[in-house]
């Protein structure tokens, strides 16, 4: 391998790895998100041409770090030195604003970061939820700039086209422009309001890394493990918060499963293939106690919900002794609290198994006629799993080449391709 390859090779993982933190790093010198991030991508393309010279750095992160904050600090003393040699344009109430906003910004300085949210990434998250944005927006920012996620990929983990996200995205900075929301860390007390938005994002992070939205792998562990360390600072952080508790639940016992989820080709394999010898009882048990505590504080949210519907697939000895009637009942619970389509869809799985699939296929049907899910990739490939069921193997066949058509994993598309042709030829 060249010393080219090696350094494009190098700024390739660290651009996957550690995009977040560089960013978080540097938007605190900026204050500004649009030049952190014009920063960063400077610092990475410099990194190109620099480590192809003098080699690949033993800190790759430190090294991105220092590049793009000192690009940053070179814009701020170029903007200060701009506006110092201004006319005196400014009008004396304009001069007042900014004598108070400088005084509100030392008061904020005052607190130490490390006491308010002790991770750059999780702060900077918090600080992209803010409440003038709408949820969907700030999910969709935070995702993009702050998790790296490429466009497309949020796209897919919201159910919009990427179209759609890309000029969301864009409306969101735009909004934070021209209302000067401040990137400052929020205070103690302001953290509360802003928490269901952190959760919705480390959650949406976390599915990323389960189940990737493109590229070969099934998984992509490096966000499921960044989702799972936020998640343990975030409940070290919010100890009495029980959906924090409750999400550190969820995505403990789902990645428990994470060594049986693939062949040793790669290939998908289902729930009821797995090993589950290779299933993380640690990782299990310790989800369980998060999970029987939260539900003995009788607030069960959301989040602990999921866990608790997790948890009862990975207790079964078998999957055939799986408590399919009981995930009913918490799926019935967890609509009532969550109206999401896409809950609903996953009820109809467990409702297969209680109570037949021709009962399940009716309601995957009404939630197609909805069309809140019409990119979801998952309501074609339950419904041909259900007509498979029913021996309706032509109409199997059609849902299936939906669900390949709509599908950007390949192992996801591998699989889905490998029941489209046994349903093909049956047929035939």
């Amino acid at each position: 391998m060249t010393a080219a390859t090696d350094a494009r090779q190098a700024v390739a993982d660290a651009h996957r790895r550690e995009w977040a933190f560089v960013l978080a790093a540097t938007v605190r010198v900026a204050r500004d998100l649009d030049l952190a991030e014009e920063c960063v991508q400077e610092a990475y393309a410099a990194a190109v041409s620099a480590w192809e010279r003098d080699g690949v750095p033993g800190n790759p992160a430190a090294w991105l770090t220092t590049a793009a904050k000192r690009r940053a600090m070179d814009a701020v003393r170029r903007e200060r030195t701009f506006r110092s040699k201004l006319p005196l344009l400014v009008e004396p109430e304009e001069a007042v604003d900014e004598l108070a906003l400088d005084e509100l910004e030392d008061q904020e300085q005052a607190v130490d970061p490390e006491d308010v949210v002790p991770d750059e990434r999780l702060r900077l998250i918090f600080t992209c939820c803010h409440p003038a944005l709408a949820q969907e927006a700030q999910l969709a920012l935070t995702l993009r700039l702050v998790c790296g996620l490429p466009t497309p990929d949020v796209a897919r983990a919201l159910l919009v086209s990427e179209q759609t996200m890309a000029a969301r995205i864009t409306r969101a900075k735009k909004k934070i422009s021209a209302a000067r929301i401040p990137y400052r860390l929020p205070r103690p007390a302001e953290l509360p309001d802003r928490l269901a938005a952190v959760l919705g994002v480390l959650h949406l992070l976390f599915t990323a890394g389960h189940t990737a939205p493109s590229g070969p792998t099934l998984m992509r562990t490096d966000l499921a493990d960044r989702a799972l360390h936020l998640a343990r600072t975030l409940r070290d952080l919010m100890p009495d918060e029980p959906e924090v508790r409750g999400l550190l639940a969820l995505f403990l016992v789902t990645d428990a499963r994470r060594a049986a989820r693939t062949g040793a080709d790669g290939r998908l394999l289902r729930l009821e293939e797995q090993d589950r010898s290779l299933w993380d009882r640690n990782a299990l048990a310790e989800a369980h106690e998060l999970i029987v505590a939260g539900l003995r504080g009788g607030r069960a949210g959301r989040y602990l919900l999921q866990a608790a519907i997790a948890s009862l697939y990975a207790e079964a000895p078998t999957y055939e002794e799986t408590d399919w009637p009981q995930i009913v009942a918490l799926y019935d619970r967890l609509l009532s609290l969550w109206p999401s389509p896409v809950v609903a869809l996953n009820r109809t799985v467990p409702v297969s198994m209680a109570h037949g699939p021709a009962i399940a296929l009716a309601q995957v049907e009404a939630l197609e006629q909805d069309g809140r899910l019409a990119r979801y990739q998952y309501l074609p490939a339950i419904k041909a799993d259900l007509l498979q069921r029913l021996g309706r193997t032509g109409e199997a066949a059609a849902a299936y080449r939906q669900a390949v058509e709509l599908t950007g994993n390949e192992a996801e598309r591998t699989f889905l391709i490998g029941r489209l042709a046994d349903q093909e030829t049956r047929a035939a």
